[in-house]
């Protein structure tokens, strides 16, 4: 079983000096001994860590100072406290070491009673660092687990809210993970694009990651007989499934009223939802934006969102070959699409095909 007593290590050339501190210490405490810098830096980095050391500054070959350097630049011992113990008395050596990073000079002759309340003083002192460390650790742990519980929980809500408008459209399936994916394997494309690196931070790209899946929010406002009609919808129907795009963006500006506080993830969902069906010549709804007056983050989705529906089966259609698909996109730059996001979906093609094969239906 491991002594609970504190380690104190003592380093001095001198062999009387090492017997005397031995013997007032040792009544106390664990003792260990170094008559050289070097040996004493190899006791340091070893097991138990001292909980302490009393430093000779006056030694050959490597005197205190030097010792005390190499034990701060090791991040195994630079939080060992130092207590010099030296000869020299002078008050300016006394500041260097200090300096250096000492907690304490003790001059010799040493007197025991002050060696002893010295050493008890920073034993007590580095006994309460500790304590405070470990909780600091702890605190920093218990926020981490929160932390990542309450973006589980926040993820779990959003998608339970898309799976809502799943629910009145069943066929889409895996639709929200692969639309997620997409958007964000674009987004991390476009990165450092010059148009969009100012737009497109780590935390940015997580934040439409995920607010993605509530693109189609709104679409549990649209009446089964229109979002679930097998055949061409009419010109008053189609008029009433575009609206979806609003009544998404709507709900998701209320949620984000009723939030004590900004949710940045709610600001884009509402981007995406309100404008993911305008196109880059302006001929899309609800607005008919056109080219970089549509927010970056609904030209993203729009992309993900429309190759996923030509690739998949749907109530009015059957799923395109995926070559296919990609031709229709390529097709689309400069009048559905911004060009520059179609060049960032045909650069990472392979990663879309390997979405699509990873949440196929």
């Amino acid at each position: 079983m491991a002594s609970s007593q504190p380690t104190i290590l003592i380093v001095d050339d001198t062999p009387e000096n090492l017997s005397i501190l031995g013997e007032l210490l040792q009544r106390t405490y664990r003792v260990r001994a170094a008559n050289s810098g070097r040996r004493a830096i190899q006791i340091a980095q070893g097991h138990p860590t001292p909980d302490l050391i009393l430093l000779d500054v006056m030694m050959p070959e490597m005197d205190g100072f030097t010792v005390l350097r190499h034990l701060r630049e090791n991040p195994a011992t630079r939080d060992i406290p130092v207590i010099f113990v030296t000869a020299m008395d002078g008050t300016q050596d006394e500041e260097h070491g200090l300096d250096c990073g000492a907690v304490d000079y003790i001059t010799k002759p040493i007197r025991p009673a002050i060696v002893l309340a010295r050493v008890r003083t920073q034993l007590e002192l580095k006994r309460a660092r500790d304590i405070l460390h470990d909780q600091n650790n702890y605190l920093e742990a218990e926020v981490a687990r929160r932390m990542e519980e309450n973006q589980l929980i926040q993820q779990i809500s959003i998608h339970a809210l898309a799976r809502l408008a799943e629910t009145r459209d069943p066929e889409t399936g895996n639709h929200l993970h692969r639309t997620q994916e997409y958007v964000r394997t674009l987004a991390t494309a476009l990165r450092h694009h010059p148009r969009f690196a100012a737009h497109l931070d780590e935390r940015t790209i997580d934040a439409l990651a995920k607010s993605a899946p509530l693109h189609d929010i709104g679409k549990v406002g649209i009446p089964d007989n229109i979002l679930l009609k097998p055949g061409p919808l009419t010109p008053d129907e189609w008029t009433i499934m575009k609206t979806h795009a609003e009544l998404g963006s709507r709900a998701i500006a209320q949620a984000e009223a009723d939030a004590e506080r900004p949710v940045a993830f709610l600001d884009i969902a509402k981007e995406i939802a309100h404008h993911h069906h305008e196109k880059w010549d302006g001929s899309g709804y609800p607005e008919g934006l056109a080219g970089d007056a549509i927010p970056v983050s609904a030209r993203l989705m729009a992309l993900a969102d429309v190759f996923d529906a030509l690739i998949c089966k749907r109530v009015y259609k059957e799923a395109f070959p995926i070559e296919t698909a990609r031709q229709i996109i390529v097709d689309g730059s400069g009048k559905h699409f911004d060009p520059d996001v179609v060049a960032a979906f045909l650069d990472q093609f392979e990663a879309f095909v390997r979405i699509a094969q990873a949440y196929t239906d």
